[in-house]
């Protein structure tokens, strides 16, 4: 036994180093490996969330209300009950609110005495 160790001084001392460095770097690779899972399993639900407020938000974008029946269309610029066109009407509300002068309240303050 003691020759063996004699003959193979260099053997054992990499053995021992490799032995002494293979935990540390497979405990920090244990530890980065599940990090990264549980990051996964939090920011995948996430990314869902916020691919479904997405498409809510462009489903919302293409739902038009009819002025005279109030039905309720998709995609569709013509009512599907009175056959009103709503996209005249859509552009006609919107001219309204470009001139603020017209949509602006006007109050005057009385003192009271």
């Amino acid at each position: 036994m003691i020759l063996f160790f004699k003959n193979n001084r260099k053997l054992i001392t990499y053995s021992l180093i490799f032995l002494m460095i293979i935990p540390v770097f497979g405990l920090n690779f244990l530890m980065s490996f599940i990090g990264n899972i549980l990051i996964l399993i939090f920011l995948i639900p996430l990314l869902l969330l916020f691919l479904i407020f997405l498409s809510f938000n462009s489903f919302k974008s293409k739902i038009n209300t009819c002025n005279k029946c109030g039905s309720i269309s998709i995609g569709s610029n013509i009512c599907i009950n009175c056959g009103l066109d709503m996209k005249d009407i859509n552009i006609e509300n919107k001219g309204v609110f470009n001139k603020p002068n017209e949509s602006t309240i006007e109050i005057k303050a009385e003192e009271i005495k």
